[in-house]
Order: C-alpha cells, then structure tokens, then sequence
C-alpha cells in the first residue's frame, strides 16, 4: 500500500522483542537445541570439542549454572559478563550430558567463521577483492577497504556504541538533527549537536545501515563486516520521525564538512511515495542539494523504495536524477527481491541544469543485496527489528549485536560502501565515472530489464578493478547492447495453494484453463517440509487436456532445493490440471505455496525462419527474456549447431555470468578476437557464476585445449548439462556425484540411463543434476513383446549428440523457470 507519508525504505519486522527468557518453557519441555554441525561433529571419533553453551535467563551464568560444568569435569572456557553463555572445551560424553541438563538452552560448535555480511559481501566480491594480491600491492600493500573515505549516513541515527562502529574511531562523527519548526521563535542557522555516542534512539535502522557500509566485523569476529570496514563514517541522525529538511540537512552537514573528514559519499535509505512514477523535477530541493554535492565530487546513494513488485513505484522523483545512484534490493541468489521499487520501461529524458544536459531515467542505477541482510544491532535500547529471523539466523553469541533486515534499505549502503572502495583505489573519479564504473561493471540479472534491476548485480571486484587499471567494462552488460531479434511477450501470474495430505488426495489437485496461443505455461511450488527446512519429497504434476502429463522430477537434493518447476512450451488449450504426488508414500503433509504463469508471445521481429518450428515459442521466449539471440540478417537458424561462442555470449546474456577481465591484463585465449574476448573470458573465470558467491566453482564451459576457446567448436548435450549446472552454482554437488549411476525419474519409479557410459566421467554429475531439475530430458522408450505383462520402460540421453540452436532455446527456457 502506498502512502503519501515519508518513510524509511526498509521491511520493519514487527515481532516481540527476543529474550533468552521468552523460550525457557519451550525448551524444558524439548531439551536443550543443538547446533546441528555439533550433532555431526558429535558423531566422529573425537576427543574433545569447543563449543558455546548457553543458558537460560538474561545475564550472566548464576553460580549454579556454572556449577554444571564443574560437576560434569568441564575446566575450560570462559564466561561473559552480561550474557547468559559461555564457551567450553568438552568432550562428546559431557555434551551430551550438559544437553540433558534443563538449566541449558542451547549448545553451539564453535566453528571458524567466514568474512562475509550473511554471503552479500560474497555474492558483489567483496570477500574475493579484498585478498586478490594485485590489488593489495596496487593499494600499497594493504587490502582495499574504503581507508579514509568519508561516508555520510543520512539515516535515524547511529548506535556509536556499538564495537563494530565504535564511536571516535570507526564512526569518527555522530550529529543530532531535527529541524523542528515550531519549535524555533525567530529565523536562526541550523544548529547541529555533534559527538553524540548514540544518535539512535528510535528502533536501530541507521545502526543497521551503518553496519552494512563499513562494521568492522568486531563481535563476530569478522564474519559481519561491512562493505567498507575502513571508511570513516559519519552519522547524521533525525530520529524516525523525519522530514524533507531533516534529509537535506545531511547533505547540508556534507558540504559544510566535506573537508574535515573527507567526505566522497553519502547513503540515503529513505523515500516518498506521493511523486511515484512522476517526471524528473530539477528543482526539487533534494535535486537541488544532490547536485551541489554532485559538483563537489561527492557520491549520493538512494534505496529505491519497497512498493514493488509493480512499475513507477520507485518512491521520489529524486531518485532519477542523473547525478544520483539508485539502488534495487536483490537476493542472495542474485534475483530481484519482489519488494523492491522497479521504473517505467523507456521513460526518461533530457534536463538541462548548469548549462549542462543530462539524460534521466526512470529506473534504479544497479541492484544491490537487500534481502535478509544481517548487521549491526542498536543496543541500547534494544530493538526488535527482525527478532523471528535473528533466532534462526543468528548464533546466540552474536544476537545481543546483530539483526536481520530486508528492503533497499539494505542495498543502498552496501552500494555506498562499494563507492568507498572505488574512491580509495582511485580518489580522482568523480560522480558520473564511479556511476558509469558500477553500471558498466555490473553482471546480467537472468529475464530482468533496465525499468527493474538497472544494469544488473553490482559487481565489487571488476568496479574496483577499472578503479585501479581503467580497463574498459561493459560489453557483455544488456543495457550497452543492440539485439537482433525482439519479442514483446504477456505475462499473467497465478498464485495457487496445495494441501498435501497422504490420506486425502483431493486437496492436492487444482484445474485451471490455459488460453490458445499461450506461449508458455509455468508451474512453481515450494515443498519445505518439516519447519520449512527438512524439504519434502513431494513431485509436481501437470496434465493436459489429453492426458499428458508434464513431472518436475525429485531432485536427489529435495532437502537443500525445495523448489519444483515444471515448464511447457506452446502447452495444448483447455482445461489443464496442476497435482502434487508425493514419493513412495514417505511425503510429508503439507499447505504448499506456488504460481501458475503464463506466456503468450506478442509482435516479434528478426525471428524470420522459425515459424512451425518445434521451438517456436521457446526461441521466442528466449529471445524476450535475453536468453538468447538472432543474427544481423534476421534469421535464427534453429537447425543449426550451436557454437561455444553463442553459447557464452547466451549465458553471460542470461544465465547469471559475472563480468571479468584478467587483472594482469592479459588474454587467456589466442583464438577469440574483438568482441567476443569479453565473453570468452567470463565463462572461463573461476567462480564465474553468479551463484557461486564464494568464487570457488570453476568456469561454466567445459575447457578445451589450453590457451584455446575453439570458438566455432559444436556444444554437445553433456557439455550444456555441464554449462547449466554449474551455472546455478551446483558444481560441488554435482562432483560430488560423479561416481553414482545415472537415473531419470519416470512415474513413481527410477529408470537407469542406458547411454552413461557415453557421458565424460567429470560430466556425470551435471547430468544428473540436469535431469533432476528437468533442465534437460532424458528419451524414453516403451517396448512390450506380446507375452510380457509389463511394458520396458528404457531411457537414454544422447550425450554426444551436438545441440541445435532450436534445442538450446528449449534447454534455456527451462534453465530460466528453474533459476
């Protein structure tokens, strides 16, 4: 629901507030909880473990607390002062025994922990810039972190109490600000209160957003830091209730103190509603005050708002402005949250301000993580925000510290920070080039346009690195490209919901009619299982109006991906059936979630040779989704062989591919000139998906000789499996399968694959997994002699075969359903 009211961005969880003491009954009556890595690590041959234990109550251990573990022969580890926890060495007998104990609420490996902001951090490469070793000899020896640069949070406030932010160090000026009118008897200069420790005194959003710009990680070790840990950071805050004045007073205090504490960036994560979808106004007055700081070489960031997942919801006119970043909230797996503001497809214009002409657009700049986003709690007073997801998400020990948050929010400090990255590895960019940097740099969001996402997911590592070297980015990102072929394609969502039941089978059917001329018909559900963690073995099920059915397939890792997806190109018109199946009868009963979606292709142009074709419609939906593409002449040729250039070009297009260049400069390919070098060289990078946050997986296409790409070479059905799996960041898990035979589901039943043998052992597992998720089908055949009760139901897979152009678009299509 829009309001006229100026409002943080942010999704505000509206929960009690935790305390330890708020689950004490629970926990007696279900015994202490148990970390479920303590549980594995409980299960090997160990002598003694370190783990944390925490108590019931709200402070420190009573001296009968501590006397369990003196009773049970525990001697070492330590006890805080305030919080009810400790951390031992023990063995595995007297865990189990402390488990027992109904005084102990929970236990808890203590386990090495990761430098990340709950994976955003990972997902942007953040973490991979910060230990690349040539950019730390370019940055004088010390890693990239924002060192100096000054970043104005214009926000609630900050908690300068805080470790992570610690105020005179870290947070190196705090100001309390309110412009409050009536409360003034004659025209007097705005007074600001400064070196206040805490600012933030209304519910810890400020806080938060400073955390995600530069937290130093302190109290959980690292793991929680921010963007840019070696930033300065000044907090401007005007409490909750704020104004339009009470904003522009930090842009105001900006300027007055830009000298003073170096200041190149300020975040803004806060908005109006009442302007949505309106023109640009250059004389607004935050447009106003954005370009003074523009022309001062400072850096404004804005959230784009929370009123998705509609057009022209981006909430102030200000944030089009040409001088400005606007920033979208996207997912840790690199989608576009469904909250965040999108623009208006081909809106925009001129203005002429200065004397200078600038272009605006209606849409965000870049995406940016917003999702579930964990950071630095206020503490005093103690702020409810996010306490459901806090206790799922958070270890004990850290909960006095830290919260969770969704919303542009979120994204827009994360940018800011990584603005405070680029400045420091080059302080003389201005405004527009760390602008163009982040956009050109940015990766490709599969089937979203510029209106939503902007020029995809910010890209950390290759923003700092045309910082550093200047190399030119950009020629892969959508936005900068001409295409060949385009679709305008109609698309309706249907949400539906399933009760699964063992007994009664009735609730799990749902009809529905499917129009003639639908290009594509998607079904979606999500079978989390128990607690919406354990998965469930459920199989969705589409049947036509003649009877032919349509199966998402078990995945062999239903507890990890609970999500199935069955996808039908040019599905048959009429009635249409949508019913869950559960396997083996070992389903769990269950209220699933899931949408029906559906396709129907418009006016199309450069597509001239694929009408009848078998995959018509998927090249089409490819082609509106920017999966794909035609060649210059107006063709698609769908019979032919598809190149492992196209395919490169299609999936840095499409499939979540991050942009990258060798740092040194240097090519890895002696056979692939020009433009298509820039493809070539991001498929092959380590950790090239976007899926792969941590940059470990390999390239997504399968190597050839070294030093060649074989640009021209014919991709086979084994190397796609191959391409497309680990382009969901499934390439460990698929590995991990490589010595297992390979299966297709059909029916209730597994049937072996009577061609594996064919399939390059390092490929096994993409296949399987490429079976699994239905991105690519196994042939079936049916054969019955005439004595045999039963059918032979035989599958083979054809690894060898090369794909057509035709078939890819098909493979795509579904890759594109399940991403």
């Amino acid at each position: 629901m829009k309001t006229k009211a100026l409002l943080l961005s942010c999704i505000l969880a509206i929960s009690p507030i935790f305390s330890m003491a708020s689950v004490s009954n629970a926990t007696t009556q279900a015994g202490a909880h148990i970390d479920p890595d303590l549980t594995e690590l409980l299960q090997k041959s160990v002598d003694s473990i370190q783990a944390v234990v925490t108590f019931k109550g709200d402070s420190a251990p009573t001296a009968s607390q501590l006397d369990v573990l003196e009773k049970l022969g525990i001697k070492q580890g330590m006890s805080f002062q305030s919080l009810p926890i400790t951390g031992i060495v023990a063995t595995p007998e007297q865990i189990s025994a402390l488990a027992a104990n109904p005084e102990v609420l929970s236990i808890y490996d203590n386990e090495k922990v990761t430098y990340e902001n709950e994976t955003g951090t990972e997902l942007t490469g953040v973490d991979q810039l910060r230990k690349d070793d040539t950019f730390r000899k370019l940055n004088g020896g010390l890693p990239v972190s924002g060192k100096g640069i000054g970043v104005v949070v214009n926000d609630s406030g900050i908690d300068g109490t805080h470790p992570d932010l610690e105020f005179g160090n870290h947070v190196v000026q705090n100001v309390m600000a309110s412009t409050n009118l009536h409360a003034l008897s004659e025209l007097l200069p705005i007074s600001y209160v400064e070196n206040v420790p805490n600012t933030d005194s209304t519910g810890g959003h400020g806080t938060h957003v400073a955390g995600i710009v530069g937290g130093t990680g302190e109290m959980s070790s690292g793991k929680y830091e921010g963007v840019a840990p070696g930033a300065n950071i000044i907090g401007y805050g005007s409490g909750a209730a704020v104004a339009i004045l009470d904003t522009i007073g930090g842009f105001d205090y900006a300027l007055t103190h830009q000298t003073e504490y170096n200041i190149r960036v300020i975040t803004n994560s806060w908005g109006t509603t009442s302007d949505a979808g309106t023109e640009f106004d250059p004389f607004d007055p935050i447009n106003i005050a954005t370009k003074k700081l523009y022309d001062r070489g400072i850096v404004t960031v804005f959230s784009a708002g929370n009123s998705g997942p509609g057009e022209s919801t981006i909430s102030g006119n200000y944030k089009k402005a040409p001088w400005v970043i606007t920033v979208a909230a996207g997912t840790k797996q690199a989608k576009l949250a469904e909250f965040s503001s999108r623009g208006v497809s081909g809106k925009g214009g001129t203005v002429v301000v200065d004397g200078e002409t600038f272009k605006w657009e209606d849409r965000p700049t870049v995406t940016a993580p917003g999702e579930g986003i964990i950071s630095t709690r206020v503490v005093a007073p103690v702020s409810s925000l996010g306490a459901t997801d806090d206790v799922e998400n958070i270890e004990p020990a850290h909960l006095p510290y830290y919260t969770t948050m969704s919303g542009t929010s979120m994204a827009a400090p994360h940018a800011a920070g990584i603005v405070a990255l680029l400045l420091e590895a080059n302080p003389r960019l201005s405004p527009a080039e760390v602008k163009e940097i982040l956009q050109k740099t940015a990766s490709n969001m599969s089937g979203y346009e510029e209106w939503e996402v902007g020029a995809g997911y910010v890209n950390a590592y290759a923003a700092v690195d045309a910082a550093f070297s200047g190399r030119a980015y950009g020629t892969t990102v959508n936005a900068d490209r001409a295409f060949n072929s385009n679709v305008n394609l109609n698309v309706e969502r249907t949400p539906i919901t399933l009760n699964y039941s063992n007994l009664n089978l009735n609730g799990s059917i749902h009809s529905f009619n499917v129009e003639q001329g639908v290009t594509e018909l998607t079904a979606r559900i999500n079978a989390t299982g128990l607690l919406g963690q354990t998965g469930n073995t459920i199989n969705l099920v589409l049947v036509d109006p003649d009877g032919n059915e349509y199966s998402s397939g078990i995945y062999l890792l239903f507890p990890l991906y609970t999500d199935r997806t069955v996808q039908v190109t040019s599905p048959k018109a009429g009635q249409w059936t949508m019913k869950l199946e559960g396997l083996d009868g070992i389903a769990l009963d269950e209220e699933v979630q899931g949408e029906l979606t559906t396709k129907k292709a418009g006016s199309f142009t450069g597509l001239s040779d694929i009408t009848g074709h078998p995959a018509e419609s998927a090249i089409k939906i490819g082609v509106s989704e920017r999966l794909l593409d035609g060649y210059a002449d107006g063709s698609f040729r769908p019979n032919e062989n598809l190149t492992r250039i196209d395919l490169a070009k299609y999936v840095v297009m499409g499939a979540g591919v991050r942009q990258y260049l060798p740092v040194t400069g240097t090519t890895t390919f002696s056979d692939v000139k020009g433009e298509d070098l820039a493809f070539a060289e991001a498929v092959a990078a380590k950790g090239a998906a976007l899926r792969d946050p941590a940059y470990k997986g390999k390239g997504v296409l399968v190597t050839t000789a070294a030093g060649k790409f074989s640009p021209k070479q014919a991709v086979t059905r084994a190397e796609l499996a191959y391409t497309l799996v680990q382009n969901l960041g499934l390439g460990a898990d698929a590995e991990s399968k490589m010595n297992e035979a390979l299966t297709v589901q059909y029916g209730d039943s597994r049937i072996a694959i009577s061609d594996s043998s064919l399939v390059p052992a390092h490929l096994r597992g993409h296949v399987q997994l490429a079976l699994d998720l239905n991105i690519l089908n196994a042939y079936f055949e049916i054969t019955q002699g005439p004595y045999d009760l039963l059918p032979t139901v035989t599958a083979k897979f054809n690894p060898v075969n090369n794909v057509t152009r035709g078939d890819f678009a098909v493979a795509i299509t579904r890759y594109y359903a399940q991403y």
